[in-house]
């Protein structure tokens, strides 16, 4: 058996059998964690450099939403959109709280955590696995040319199918602000977010083009099974899968 047809069979495998969530790469992933932060904000360093462990860790997908709320404090955030903001006020509504803060991160959707402590991330994510939050239901993705092939597994509930894009790496020299000086590296950060696919417990193929994975500096892409809440927004995600390309240094 050839190297492709090994990684086609693995592909398949991956939603026949009922086993864990699975990176791109085949590591059994723990969970998603999304880091809300901002270069204006003087508390977000720290859990950007957090978050760079959480990434190579490998074994969770991790993604960073940049948020423009605090661009008024003299340094308009790169990376940030209101895109990302409305995602993160989102969770605010989903979660029953009345605000939002930097640095957050949210847990498979379902709870938040300061996004400075890797040890506690890893922590809660294993509870919430244990108390039936984790990544339970089998996603997978394979690109082939110009198309993305998606497989969701079969369960109980309704989702959306989400495609999460992002810039693997980013290196900026923050000039103003609260942090003027730092030279900051930005890892997996998000530059769109789009819905592609309704789940409604039924095993689900898909096929999306792929050429979005490189447009605009993009690097990689995450697909979520994600629940929403009464109004539409995030909440608890089922399961997950994240694909990578190569790296700028």
């Amino acid at each position: 058996m050839n190297r492709s047809m090994f990684k086609s069979l693995a592909f398949l495998l991956t939603l026949a059998l009922s086993g864990p969530a699975l990176a791109g790469d085949g590591t059994p992933l723990r969970g998603v964690v999304e880091l809300f932060t901002s270069q204006g904000c003087g508390s977000c360093p720290p859990a950007d450099r957090a978050f760079e462990t959480l990434v190579r860790q490998g074994d969770v997908v991790a993604l960073a939403y940049h948020v423009d709320y605090w661009n008024y404090m003299g340094w308009a955030d790169t990376l940030a959109s209101k895109e990302n903001t409305k995602r993160q006020y989102g969770y605010a509504s989903s979660l029953g709280r009345s605000g939002v803060y930097t640095p957050q991160a949210i847990l498979n959707g379902r709870d938040h955590i300061k996004g400075t402590d890797v040890g506690a991330i890893n922590q809660k994510l294993g509870a919430l696995e244990k108390a039936g939050g984790g990544l339970t239901i089998p996603v997978a993705a394979e690109r082939k040319g110009d198309e993305l092939a998606v497989k969701v597994g079969a369960g109980v509930g309704r989702a959306d199918v989400v495609v999460v894009y992002f810039r693997r790496k980013e290196t900026v020299e923050l000039l103003k602000g609260e942090n003027i000086g730092k030279k900051m590296v930005y890892w997996n950060s998000v530059t769109d977010v789009q819905t592609v696919g309704m789940w409604d417990g039924s095993a689900l193929d898909l096929v999306l083009p792929a050429k979005l994975i490189d447009k605009d500096g993009n690097s990689g892409c995450a697909i979520l099974l994600q629940s929403t809440g009464p109004q539409g927004e995030p909440a608890g995600i089922l399961g997950a899968t994240m694909m990578t390309g190569p790296t700028k240094s």
